[in-house]
């Protein structure tokens, strides 16, 4: 404290004020570790005008320019006070002020003699007020500028913001600066002398009202000066204006006037305290600039040195698209013309900061103009002139771009001819076209089209809008028409303008305009003979090709033709294998009651063939549910067939209701048949909704992703067999236990494994991804679901090497109430306890109309199984989405439906069984067999109820019954 105190001792006297101001200002924060500090002086009337200001920004001490003496803020209650305060930030009136804690103004009055003048304030950081040390060093800086502002030299030129007490008011005057003070609630006005004269009002003539002022300003200036003084009060920002006043002779002349509003501790304006001077020197000088420069040919604007607009010409305002009164006082950026320039702001600034003058190019995007601009530094801003160069940049642009094209163009043939030797489809062929052949001429569109029946179809198009693609695809053949023409001739044809297209064809006249193209080049597309399309280029300004460009597009015309129809083959004979692949999969998932399901099939990327994907939901007797999944090793149609014909074999293999692991190896055995080049891999799981266990094998194939209830994900990890058509049987066989609403998610992996990616990388993924679902809710919807899972591990961006398929299934268990099971004795008593068994069972679930149908079915089963099998014997009812009926015995022979003959005396009742029920059949058990018969949920299962007469009531005795069991009569 005492080293600063000796370090500006040592200031001479003599410096200026405004250096005062700064040293003390600098020391001043520096000791108190403030954020800035401002010193004010008093001005004309009761005002406070701020004279210096040490770091703190514009936007702050703008608000401080000018205070009332009598108001609120702090360097005005320390004047009125004599002494220091501090005042905590958050209750200063001021614009800017904000709820800092700990922050406030320390200020400190200013002494002349005995008057005070001013005060010296600083902005404390977050430790609060001053110290009572840091207090006494503010007063001796304040002594120390108040010895210096003493014996500082007298202040050169009339405007200088560090002029002091009587020096000051006489430098106001010499530059007739009046001040005045305005009370905005009641109207009155008081000026000074100088205002007086400034404003040509005799002192007898003057009311001390509002009205005085608006009766000397000019009738055309009145209102836009009233409209910025409520703008500045409203916004408590500095009111500026300048406008014409009535001098006592009669004649106007201009005056600027600069004011601010002081509010009371509710925020309302009390007053508005301001300066005015006269301005005419500056008008007629800007006046004369703006006669010299109005009707230049250029644009040209004026902008200070915040860039705000003082003067556009007649071009500037046609350019940015304002009047010169709508742009004055703007900022230049604000302007939405400017802003839609791109780079232009940062170029003018980047211009502006090396201070010399500075000329670019600038692009305007709407309307496609090329300027030229002039920026040039001056003393109180900056002059910038647009010149109109774009048919100038244009010729020029022309002019290279044809050099370019003669050196590129042998270059770019070559490139095109490699790049249509690797193009596969259609659309790559139109792809490689756009490239390597719109650019080296300069050309803006392109349209390939074939021909198909009578019709002229898209292959490509580029350049275009689409509703006019639109508009002219599917064109029947015509005599008169541009792309008939050259197809139907074999000869190019090449139209220049628009006058030259609407003469040739004058039916098609608005064809131009919609298309947005002014020239064209008509090209035939032949090949082995036979013209069947052509290809369209375009330009957007008339051009008239030469003959060597024209020579040169036909021989392109030539290369394209070749490639194209070799890919159209291509794109049939792959049109044709995704339509065979698609057939081959699902056309749809089942809805069954054991499981709810969504798939996915994912073909591969652009370019590469069918794959051998598959997945399928089978639905098996018992509630049981077989979901499958598999992969054929290799692309194309073989591929393809093999994956159907695998489908198909499951879906016998699973109708035999046989393990998973005996189903795998049949499976093996079919592939191993077809040669040593087949290798496919699968996953097979079968789940039991009635003991909510799922069973599963796999040949090569990953496993299965299992999502319990509570979000966790689960990879059940068998020892991996090999691929089928390799392994040797028996397969591993994994049992689950699958608790209620378990997701269970089966995949190739394509899905999980690429070029980037490691197998182990992908299941991790799709782990986190399920989790995610569970935890989000967006597994409630599978659909949903699959959108995400493709989305998480096959971005649209990328294009797959491989295909991918997978299965989302939910499953349910069959609720215990919906299953009953007796244990039935082997003799003929159990058809009828069967029979009491099943009233008094479907009775109990409301199920009585299809009491006599099942009585009838269970009667037949029963008895034939005590009749020709072996026990033990047991019933079991399951009530599902149908009634099942399933009689359980010890004996493995299966039994077989057969005709019975009119003399036969049995063989009929397997006829009557499968008469009655949707469906029936039979599947081997660890201990023998099971015959089940399922039957909707009505009274006659979508058939006609039967009618028992005698002869049938015979069966309901069981020494009546006849069954159809292999190797018994």
């Amino acid at each position: 404290m005492n080293a600063r105190l000796a370090l500006l001792g040592t200031v001479a006297p003599g410096v200026t004020e405004s250096e005062v101001f700064r040293l003390a200002l600098q020391h001043a924060v520096g000791e108190l570790g403030a954020l800035g500090g401002v010193i004010h002086l008093r001005g004309p009337m009761s005002a406070l005008r701020l004279v210096s200001s040490v770091g703190l920004p514009a936007a702050l001490t703008r608000s401080w320019e000018i205070v009332d003496q009598e108001g609120p803020l702090a360097p005005a209650r320390a004047l009125r006070r004599g002494s220091g305060v501090w005042v905590p930030l958050e209750s200063e009136e001021f614009e800017q002020r904000q709820a800092w804690p700990g922050t406030g103004l320390a200020a400190l009055p200013l002494f002349s003699g005995p008057r005070g003048i001013g005060a010296l304030t600083v902005l404390t950081g977050e430790r609060g007020g001053p110290t009572p040390e840091q207090w006494e060093f503010l007063r001796a800086v304040v002594a120390w500028a108040e010895d210096r502002m003493a014996k500082a030299p007298p202040t050169s030129g009339p405007d200088r913001s560090d002029l002091t007490g009587e020096r000051l008011r006489d430098a106001l005057k010499e530059v007739r600066v009046g001040a005045w003070d305005w009370d905005i609630h009641t109207g009155d006005l008081v000026w000074d002398e100088a205002a007086l004269e400034l404003y040509g009002t005799r002192p007898a003539e003057f009311t001390g009202r509002i009205e005085s002022w608006m009766r000397v300003v000019h009738p055309d200036d009145l209102a836009p000066t009233l409209a910025a003084a409520q703008r500045a009060i409203a916004d408590g920002t500095v009111f500026e204006a300048e406008y014409r006043v009535r001098r006592l002779d009669g004649t106007y002349g201009w005056t600027q006037a600069r004011g601010r509003a002081t509010y009371d501790e509710r925020g309302e304006p009390l007053r508005m305290i301001g300066v005015g001077w006269e301005s005419n020197e500056s008008r007629r000088t800007r006046d004369a600039l703006s006669r010299a420069l109005r009707h230049m040919s250029d644009g040209f604007l004026a902008v200070d040195d915040q860039w705000r607009i003082t003067f556009a010409n007649l071009e500037a305002e046609r350019l940015l698209g304002f009047s010169e009164e709508q742009m004055f006082g703007r900022l230049l950026w604000a302007l939405p013309s400017v802003r839609r320039i791109p780079g232009l702001k940062a170029r003018c600034l980047r211009a502006a900061a090396e201070e010399k003058p500075a000329g670019f190019d600038v692009h305007l995007p709407e309307t496609g103009q090329r300027f030229h601009l002039r920026l040039v530094p001056g003393p109180d801003g900056r002059t910038l002139y647009f010149q109109d160069v774009t048919e100038k940049r244009r010729l020029a642009e022309e002019r290279q771009s044809a050099e370019r094209s003669a050196a590129e163009r042998a270059l770019r043939i070559a490139e095109l001819t490699a790049e249509l030797a690797k193009a596969t489809t259609s659309q790559d062929v139109v792809d490689a076209v756009a490239r390597r052949v719109l650019p080296p001429f300069a050309a803006t569109g392109l349209m390939v089209q074939v021909i198909e029946g009578d019709r002229l179809h898209h292959v490509g198009a580029v350049g275009y809008p689409d509703d006019f693609l639109d508009s002219i695809d599917g064109r029947l053949r015509s005599p008169k028409d541009p792309g008939w023409d050259p197809a139907e001739s074999d000869t190019p044809l090449f139209m220049s303008s628009v006058e030259e297209f609407a003469a040739r064809y004058p039916a098609m006249a608005d064809l131009p305009g919609r298309a947005g193209k002014q020239s064209w080049a008509f090209l035939p597309l032949t090949a082995s003979g036979n013209t069947f399309g052509v290809c369209i280029l375009s330009f957007d300004r008339p051009r008239r090709l030469t003959d060597e460009e024209r020579a040169l597009l036909t021989t392109i015309s030539a290369l394209v033709a070749q490639s194209l129809e070799r890919a159209r083959l291509y794109d049939a004979e792959h049109t044709r294998s995704r339509e065979l692949q698609r057939s081959l999969l699902p056309q749809g998932l089942p809805d069954l009651p054991a499981c709810t399901a969504a798939a996915r099939y994912l073909p591969a990327g652009q370019g590469a063939d069918v794959g051998g994907d598959w997945y399928d939901i089978i639905p098996l007797s018992g509630g049981q549910v077989a979901l499958v999944v598999g992969d054929v090793m290799g692309h194309g149609l073989p591929e393809a067939a093999t994956m159907g014909r695998l489908r198909t074999a499951v879906h016998t293999l699973a109708d035999l209701e046989l393990p998973p692991g005996e189903i795998l190896g049949h499976l093996n055995d079919i592939v191993a048949g077809m040669g040593e080049a087949s290798y496919a891999t699968c996953l097979y799981a079968l789940y039991d909704s009635t003991t909510g266990r799922c069973s599963l094998a796999r040949a090569g194939h990953p496993p299965p992703a299992l999502v319990r209830p509570d979000g966790t994900v689960h990879f059940p990890e068998p020892d991996a067999d090999p691929p089928l058509g390799a392994a040797e049987p028996p397969f591993e066989t994994v049992e689950l236990e699958v608790p209620e609403g378990s997701l269970l998610v089966l995949y190739t992996d394509g899905l999980v494994e690429s070029a980037k990616r490691e197998i182990d990388e992908g299941m991790a993924e799709l782990a986190r991804l399920l989790g995610t679902a569970h935890r989000d809710g967006t597994a409630v919807d599978l659909e949903r679901l699959c959108d995400t899972l493709t989305a998480g591990l096959l971005p649209t961006e990328q294009q797959a090497a491989d295909d991918a398929a997978f299965l989302v299934a939910r499953l349910h268990a069959l609720p215990a109430d919906r299953m009953a099971s007796w244990p039935l004795p082997q003799d003929p008593r159990a058809a009828g306890l069967a029979r009491r068994h099943i009233r008094e069972q479907l009775a109990a679930w409301d199920l009585d109309a299809l009491v006599p149908t099942t009585e009838l079915l269970v009667s037949e089963l029963v008895g034939n199984v005590v009749r020709h099998a072996r026990g033990p014997v047991r019933l079991r009812l399951l009530y599902g989405a149908e009634l099942i009926c399933e009689v359980y015995d010890g004996s493995q022979t299966m039994p077989r439906i057969r005709r019975a003959t009119e003399t036969d005396e049995g063989g009929r009742g397997l006829q009557l069984i499968a008469a009655l029920t949707g469906r029936w059949g039979a599947r081997y058990t660890p201990t023998g067999k099971c015959i089940w018969a399922e039957q909707p949920l009505s009274a006659s299962g979508g058939q006609d109820e039967p009618s028992l007469d005698a002869t049938e009531l015979l069966f309901l005795d069981p020494a009546g019954f006849d069954g159809d069991w292999d190797g018994l009569s």
